[in-house]
């Protein structure tokens, strides 16, 4: 497979150009998509008709012109004019694993996971011509932006997801004393975005919604805080779920360390293990069934998994949009 038909975690190298990055994951999937019985999902224009005096230039395809010297226009199946919110949860447990991109390792963690998967979302919508917004949460909201269809506009929301990926130095800087702590504040953060997303719109996040589990009540009001407000709302649960859920360890003693505290605990994983399973799994299916109650779309988001778990749920949800 070349560098042209990017879809899985596994084959990227680096993050020069994260919007280049997302164009090869978007192209990936298209070509999948047509090898699958998804065949009809229209992510890019459907064919193109001979240029009429009036049409607008912007529509043109050049390339077309240049092998044929014939004016021919793309004309799309979707002009919805669909309004995306995409919303990042930068907490600092999202920069789990530590060690990703090392030997052996996970190769992204879970925000670049999530900032690549969001980048290429913002592909397919500018492809078709859809605005996005974007937002991005920690123990605060650090950005929010109203949704538009401009390259420019489209652009700053690139150069704010590199942002994010740059602090990862800062978060693993061990004996920094100015390491990164940022919590999650996900329903606090939650609730005053959904205050601020105007009009109907589509509102994905991405977050391990990793707050305060044993008392969730907080976290399901925001969520639904979103659904009153006449949003869609996907919510991709990303997680590393080989080590996040299922405690996959050796049975030696780690320093498991909270990237949102700092705080530290030396253990071998089998003292724990099946506890631990049990409180994830019961916080995970509590989640879930309450999304479900709010007609919010749940996915689990594995960052060891290929982009397609997340670019499909998104196009179905699209598409049943447009139904």
């Amino acid at each position: 497979m070349t560098d042209q038909l990017l879809t899985n975690p596994q084959q990227i190298h680096e993050f020069d150009n994260l919007e280049l990055l997302a164009r090869q994951v978007v192209e990936g999937f298209i070509i999948g998509l047509h090898k699958s019985p998804f065949h009809g999902f229209s992510v890019e224009f459907a064919e193109h008709r001979l240029y009429n005096p009036g049409d607008a230039i912007r529509n043109i395809d050049w390339k077309v012109y240049a092998r044929t010297d014939k004016m021919f226009v793309k004309k799309y199946e979707e002009e919805t004019n669909l309004r995306c919110c995409i919303v990042l949860d930068a907490s600092s447990s999202m920069y789990f694993p530590e060690n990703a991109g090392q030997s052996g390792a996970p190769r992204l963690n879970k925000l670049q996971f999530s900032a690549i998967c969001g980048a290429a979302i913002m592909n397919i919508l500018k492809r078709q011509r859809d605005a996005v917004g974007m937002a991005v949460f920690s123990d605060e909201v650090e950005f929010q932006s109203g949704a538009r269809s401009t390259n420019v506009h489209q652009n700053m929301l690139t150069n704010k997801m590199v942002e994010l990926l740059n602090r990862r130095d800062k978060i693993y800087a061990r004996n920094n004393t100015d390491r990164l702590k940022r919590q999650t504040a996900a329903a606090r953060c939650l609730h005053q975005i959904a205050e601020n997303v105007h009009r109907r719109s589509l509102v994905v996040v991405f977050s391990d919604m990793f707050e305060n589990m044993e008392d969730t009540e907080e976290i399901f009001s925001a969520l639904q805080h979103l659904r009153y407000n006449k949003h869609e709302v996907i919510l991709f649960h990303v997680v590393d779920k080989a080590h996040e859920m299922e405690f996959e360890f050796e049975n030696r003693p780690y320093v498991f360390v909270d990237l949102e505290s700092g705080e530290e605990v030396k253990i071998q994983p089998n003292q724990v293990k099946t506890f631990y399973k049990e409180q994830m799994s019961k916080f995970f299916n509590t989640l879930k069934l309450r999304c479900g109650q709010f007609n919010i779309d749940f996915v689990e988001a594995d960052i060891n998994q290929d982009f397609r778990q997340v670019l499909l749920p998104y196009m179905l949800k699209r598409n049943k949009m447009n139904g």
